[in-house]
């Protein structure tokens, strides 16, 4: 049993996972005018920002002209998740803790940055750290020096998909016998540059009041907003957990498979619904064991009814509970998916499934159960989280919930 033991979460609409929880519940978004530079003429200009992140508050000060602002986040978010869960990395042994995470964009902001001193100013001008600033596994590779975790590591690249596929590989990891493993995905690509390749997707929505521009599964959709952020967490075999005290256990990850979608003209389905029947089988559940879905709710019509589809194929039209918060933080690419896990695991612990955050006027062609308007009390014992990435990927994680009684006794 993998169990979740720590979380961490720094979203546009809270720091930390009790403020976060709350704002999600109170419906409180994240969203507004981008204020990192001047937009006015770009085609969209509403972003989901961190914006009272300060890393100077929270990270050594050495940390701060080696990292781009997404691993700042992922430290503090990795810091919080192992700080909740109690855990004293001094007292354990280095190659018995690893660290995995997704990335889609890598060190977007410093690298540009530093490739406009380059163009501008000339090489001599450009930060050493570059080297690795830049570059898709430099989250995990930060969290585990500063921690000191010399286990296996990865990092994986499946834009929004991504950071389910962290969860999975974590997981994997420690069946494969590391006790301890940090895992999630944070992103941020709100510079120049990164916010060119966000509006070269054509999936941005390009309205410009916060409340109406990020619409999944409603008639009125037109688009997504990117944002920053998303979550880290503690994953454990449960003997070992159970071994070194731990104080309190969030949930299980009982389920993970990714597929990918067939080309495109090729007539055939996307592969949505087989992850999710592929992780309900490796979770040894049924669709009737799941009380919620946490929708990947892209906000583009076509994949939305494709998703839409996918979810009533395999429990039939209306036949469980689906949400999505995203519309209150944007779509945070590797940091969704992680996020989305928090979010249910806070579901099965508070008994109450948050709504479908800005939607009103669902599409009357998705038969499915939208949670709307206000959160829904259910006793939340199984959810099962979708999430898919351009160019085809989609994964697939379930979370179950878990009491003492499940839990391995200790020796002791």
């Amino acid at each position: 049993m993998i169990l979740v033991t720590g979380m961490g979460v720094l979203a546009p609409n809270g720091m930390g996972v009790e403020r976060f929880w709350d704002a999600v519940l109170a419906g409180r978004g994240g969203i507004a005018p981008l204020t990192r530079f001047d937009t006015s003429g770009s085609s969209a200009r509403l972003a989901g920002q961190v914006a009272d992140f300060d890393a100077g508050e929270h990270l050594p000060s050495r940390l701060l002209p080696q990292t781009d602002v997404s691993t700042r986040m992922a430290l503090v978010a990795a810091q919080w998740a192992l700080d909740d869960a109690k855990v004293d990395t001094a007292t354990m042994t280095d190659y018995d803790m690893g660290v995995v995470t997704g990335n889609a964009s890598g060190g977007f902001e410093f690298t540009h940055r530093e490739f406009n001193k380059l163009w501008s100013l000339g090489s001599e001008h450009v930060s050493v750290y570059e080297s690795f600033a830049w570059f898709y596994a430099v989250n995990t590779g930060q969290i585990s020096i500063r921690h000191g975790m010399r286990g296996p590591s990865s990092a994986l690249v499946a834009e929004q998909a991504g950071g389910l596929d962290a969860i999975g590989h974590a997981r994997r990891t420690v069946r494969r016998g590391t006790p301890l493993v940090v895992t999630g995905g944070v992103d941020s690509a709100l510079d120049p540059w990164g916010w060119a390749s966000h509006l070269s997707s054509g999936g941005v929505s390009a309205a410009t009041d916060p409340d109406r521009a990020y619409l999944p599964f409603d008639a009125r959709a037109a688009g997504y907003v990117p944002g920053e952020g998303g979550a880290m967490l503690v994953v454990e075999d449960a003997t070992a957990a159970r071994a070194r005290g731990v104080p309190k256990v969030h949930g299980e990850i009982a389920g993970y498979a990714s597929t990918f979608d067939p080309p495109p003209g090729s007539g055939r389905p996307s592969g949505l619904r087989r992850a999710a029947e592929l992780a309900l089988a490796d979770a040894g559940m049924t669709p009737g064991d799941i009380d919620v879905v946490f929708a990947d709710a892209s906000g583009i019509p076509d994949r939305d009814r494709d998703e839409a589809a996918a979810i009533e194929a395999l429990f039939g039209p209306g036949g469980v509970p689906v949400t999505a918060s995203k519309p209150l933080t944007g779509r945070l690419f590797s940091g969704a998916g992680p996020l989305d896990v928090v979010t249910a695991l806070l579901a099965m612990r508070d008994s109450a499934i948050p709504p479908t955050a800005r939607t009103s006027t669902p599409a009357e062609d998705y038969r499915i159960d939208l949670v709307l308007g206000a959160p829904r009390s259910a006793t939340v014992g199984g959810a099962l989280v979708l999430a898919r990435g351009r160019w085809g990927f989609n994964s697939a994680v379930v979370v179950r919930a878990v009491s003492d009684r499940d839990l391995p006794r200790s020796e002791s």
